[in-house]
């Protein structure tokens, strides 16, 4: 009886995970055209290139796979349950004594090899590629990364305050200011850099313009270099090029705790983080989602019928997660029930749709 239960768990885990590997392989091929095409314009600026525009569109496919995951596994699900549900193997199963629940179980362990891989993807594979892509893309189009305008990017370290007004591809900063204030609030020092490079877990600065400041005056001084020790790691303004829901888990904790340890605002990437967590688990709930369509109302329906359905709920499921998304940047919603609140609400239709099933 065992062995009959693990077959057959097999062989539904087989039409989940096949139907989901080829709705993927059509989604990834488009993903690729169209990413590549979004790169047709910058073509011949710098030394950005046909073949510069390839490798960019690649190395960004895994980050959109992971966007895509979600809806790729309701499809696919739909897609593998949905030829069982043509073929009458479903209805075979459920009149050969295969209670609701074995079957439910059987696609729930399809679902977790596929929460696997999209938790590899999104934590392990798709960070630094999506780096190495911005990198090229900065390098052969001569691009710096500036932020917020004229103002550049600020940070907090301690009692100091960092300004970097550009960011280059390879650890590197250019124009630095370092405003130095002692336990009063009051500014003992300004320093300025013209670059700066990070190795050896400490940043050397070349070019350097200092001035202390004390009761008798101001008193400059100038460098050619100078090591600076600075909790501002490479990783950390890696995290700020890239987009926080493009990090991994570790990298958005990392730097969630130096927002917080310097009284910075982290409330974008906390719901980055969350997002991330939860994103696996929302593939689990769409794979779940799929069979009361199998089983309910559009179990006769064709395969373009149930894929229809398919693609409007996983536009709905996509469009409601921006939506908390944003008003939780606006109005101060807490990023965990943002993130969550979608999946919660989806499983709880999921699983009220599956009770409905006789």
């Amino acid at each position: 009886m065992n062995l009959g239960i693990s077959i057959l768990d097999r062989y539904i885990g087989r039409a989940v995970l096949g139907g989901t590997l080829l709705v993927m392989l059509v989604l990834v091929g488009l993903n690729l055209f169209f990413g590549f095409v979004n790169q047709v314009n910058d073509i011949g600026k710098g030394s950005f290139g046909l073949s510069e525009a390839i490798q960019y569109a690649l190395l960004t496919l895994p980050r959109r796979t992971y966007e895509m995951f979600s809806m790729a596994a309701l499809l696919g699900s739909l897609l593998g349950l949905g030829q069982m549900a043509s073929h009458s193997e479903l209805v075979v199963m459920r009149a050969a004594g295969v209670s609701l629940f074995k079957i439910i179980r059987a696609v729930l362990q399809a679902g977790v090899i596929l929460v696997v891989i999209a938790s590899l993807l999104g934590e392990v594979v798709a960070p630094p590629m999506e780096q190495k892509a911005q990198h090229l893309r900065a390098l052969t189009l001569d691009q710096r990364i500036t932020f917020q305008g004229d103002q550049g990017f600020w940070a907090r370290d301690g009692h100091s305050f960092i300004n970097i007004r550009e960011i280059l591809p390879g650890n590197r900063i250019q124009n630095i200011r370092i405003y130095e204030f002692d336990a009063q609030h009051r500014l003992r020092s300004s320093t300025y850099a013209e670059t700066a490079t990070y190795k050896d877990d400490r940043w050397l600065l070349n070019d350097i313009h200092k001035s202390e400041i004390d009761v008798d005056g101001v008193e400059t001084q100038s460098f050619a270099h100078a090591e600076w020790a600075s909790l501002l790691s490479a990783d950390l303004l890696s995290v700020v090029i890239v987009k926080p829901e493009i990090l991994s888990v570790w990298d958005l904790a990392s730097f969630i705790r130096y927002q917080r340890d310097n009284g910075l605002e982290s409330a974008p990437y906390e719901l980055a983080f969350w997002s991330k967590v939860t994103l696996p688990l929302s593939s689990l709930v769409m794979v779940l989602l799929s069979i009361p369509f199998v089983f309910g109302s559009l179990r006769d329906s064709g395969a373009s019928q149930r894929m229809f359905v398919g693609i409007m709920i996983g536009i709905a499921f996509y469009l409601i997660n921006k939506t908390l998304n944003h008003l939780s940047l606006v109005y101060g919603i807490d990023p965990l029930l943002s993130a969550t609140l979608p999946s919660i609400v989806f499983l709880a239709v999921g699983a009220w749709a599956i009770s409905r099933i006789r």
